[in-house]
């Protein structure tokens, strides 16, 4: 929505694909190991024709012209008029609306797909941000629109509701007005659309482009970002110290335009937050994702208190099983000493995926096969391209399309089943419309890390060998420790940023000594950190983003722990609960979702329940000493 709720809650035209879109939890774990390309097998890549077929088409430029005319005419027929009209007419306006949303929408997003194909390509940045500019300029004649119906009295709207036509509305009604209490006057909110394009936005493209034009020398060649993470998963620990020694340095070498860039988002943030009432760096973000403050609360408190019999547990006895008392930094995503790092091709990829989905629903594995059929995923790894993963919905009058960095590892292989959740979910949900598919990032994630937990049990199930179920135990925990704890200390180290920067700019030392402590605290007295660790908060995308981000992938998760033991215990009837819950789409809070599985999040208990997973697992690793 082209309002001020899209520097909270996001709309499509602007928001970031991987932030959106649900990408993989931000952590070096999330690569792959450095498989040959003929190990892997063909990688698909995307085709994005079925947005536009170039980005000086004939197609591209039509809907950029057509999009501006239907905005300027929204805007002639019904500024200072919406309040007026009757239920049904009021539900014509907001179908006029939503189409030309949707047609910004796929814009910005054939733009940002373009551009995270390819972003050290200056032609390509110059097409984005053009696309950015024109997207933002046309929106600028709606701005009023959501603004208006924050304006009419809540007993006024609530009688136009007895259209049935704009009843079908009332989820995104319910989600527009969730911010008028903080909404400003209609100048302020259009002048801030304005200059989004030249401030913030301006900002995380500088951190992209910085980030995807950075070079890690080692052994002789420079390296991506991607490619030098790899090599934290090297069987050889003299690779993982020298990858872990150039990516902090080069980092470090940098770390003033990262500190800049952070310093002056924080600080944007926090002018905001005050003009429009925020009581806390977090609440706007909580209100976004529709999650009140006190679950959020809930569930950091639940995961700080857990850190001793989590990751601090799981990484002592990690510890005894390579040797050691203690491990340096560059050891914690090391792969046990069992583990034969077999390559898995992107056949059997996809077989696995494929197959643990269609265990659990057909119509599950229906929808991920055209993702594969029909060139929605884009899998190689290339210089320029955005790092990690991610699912980008796109609109409903189109598709999903998945970007993964493929490098034949069995956590590549979970990274598919994750983003194959996000898409699968974002199809499902694609009846709702334009303005009511999407959810809120909280529960953006239970599709993606439900697919994640099939796949993984039906490996487990069939895997018989000791040695192999160790391994993937192991590396099973270790991602579910980077999905709850490493992002619930990320959250703590954007905390206690904003909350410090209100006192003034914090200087890069500073920044890196709050990185060190909230790691510190989060893995335990077994690490030892050495100087170069303290820029490794530089790389994380999320805190530019979308800030505060992160606790949706640890909220995520837990929720997906207590769904699963649902599930293990559930009849016949839960896969068919499951797929009613991702086809609602963004029209129902967790609350209403959860509550056909019987689960509260607001119940401390919940928090618990899920985190209860990570231990048990732990408890079974603990047998195979």
């Amino acid at each position: 929505m082209p309002d001020f709720a899209a520097s909270t809650r996001l709309s499509r035209s602007r928001a970031d694909p991987r932030m959106v879109s649900g990408g993989r939890a931000p952590d070096a774990d999330r690569h792959g190991g450095a498989a040959g390309q003929d190990d892997l097998g063909p990688l698909p890549e995307w085709n994005l024709n079925d947005l536009y077929p170039g980005t000086q088409s004939r197609e591209l430029t039509q809907d950029l012209e057509r999009a501006r005319q239907q905005a300027r005419q929204l805007r002639e027929d019904y500024e200072g008029r919406l309040a007026g009209l009757d239920g049904d007419s009021l539900a014509v306006a907001i179908e006029r609306y939503e189409a030309i949303e949707e047609v910004l929408g796929r814009l910005m997003s054939y733009a940002q797909l373009v551009y995270s194909g390819d972003m050290s390509n200056p032609e390509v940045g110059k097409f984005y941000q053009g696309m950015q500019e024109s997207v933002t300029a046309i929106s600028t004649d709606l701005v009023f629109f959501t603004l208006e119906l924050n304006n009419i009295p809540e007993d006024a709207l609530e009688a136009k509701l007895a259209s049935r036509k704009l009843a079908a509305y009332r989820p995104w009604l319910r989600d527009v007005r969730a911010f008028r209490p903080h909404q400003l006057s209609d100048e302020l909110e259009r002048m801030l659309h304005e200059k989004h394009v030249s401030g913030r936005s301006a900002w995380v493209r500088l951190f992209d482009e910085t980030m995807a034009a950075l070079r890690f020398p080692l052994n002789g060649e420079d390296l991506t970002s991607s490619e030098v993470l790899n090599k934290l998963t090297s069987h050889d620990a003299a690779t993982r110290e020298a990858a872990a020694k150039t990516f902090g340095g080069t980092l470090g070498a940098h770390v003033r335009t990262f500190s800049l860039i952070t310093n002056t988002l924080a600080k944007d943030k926090q002018t905001e937050d005050s003009w429009r009432g925020f009581a806390r760096p977090v609440s706007s973000r909580n209100l976004a994702n529709f999650v009140e403050d006190e679950v959020v609360d809930a569930l950091v408190g639940a995961v700080r208190e857990s850190y001793p019999k989590l990751s601090h547990r799981y990484y002592r006895l990690k510890a005894s099983w390579m040797g050691k008392d203690t491990l340096p930094y560059w050891d914690r995503n090391a792969p046990l000493p069992e583990d034969d790092d077999k390559v898995v091709p992107w056949p059997a990829a996809r077989e696995t995926v494929l197959n643990a989905y269609a265990e659990f629903s057909p119509t599950l594995a229906e929808v991920g096969q055209r993702f594969f059929d029909r060139n929605w995923i884009d899998a190689p790894t290339r210089a320029g391209k955005a790092p990690g993963a991610f699912s980008h919905p796109t609109v409903p009058s189109a598709h999903p399309y998945v970007l993964l960095n493929y490098q034949g590892r069995t956590r590549d292989v979970m990274t598919l089943a994750h983003e194959l959740g996000h898409g699968v979910h974002q199809v499902l949900a694609g009846h709702q419309g334009h303005l009511m598919a999407d959810t809120p990032l909280t529960l953006a994630e239970t599709a993606s890390v439900f697919g994640e937990m099939l796949t993984f049990q039906r490996m487990l199930r069939h895997e018989t060998d000791p040695k192999r179920r160790k391994v993937m135990l192991a590396a099973k925990v270790e991602d579910m420790l980077n999905t709850v704890v490493r992002q619930i200390a990320f959250h703590e180290f954007e905390r206690r940023v904003h909350d410090e920067r209100k006192a003034g700019e914090l200087l890069p030392e500073r920044l890196g000594q709050i990185w060190l402590e909230t790691q510190r605290e989060a893995l335990g007295e077994v690490f030892e950190f050495d100087d170069e660790y303290q820029y490794f908060w530089c790389y994380i995308p999320h805190f530019i983003h979308v800030p505060f981000y992160v606790y949706a992938y640890a909220f995520g998760d837990c929720l997906v722990n207590s769904l699963y033991a649902v599930y293990e215990n559930a009849q016949g009837d839960f896969a068919d609960k499951y797929l009613e819950m991702l086809q609602a789409g963004g029209t129902k809070r967790h609350r209403d979702l959860l509550a056909p599985f019987g689960l509260d999040a607001s119940d401390p208990t919940f928090w618990h329940q899920g985190l209860g997973l990570i231990e048990r697992f732990i408890d079974e690793l603990e047998t195979f000493e």
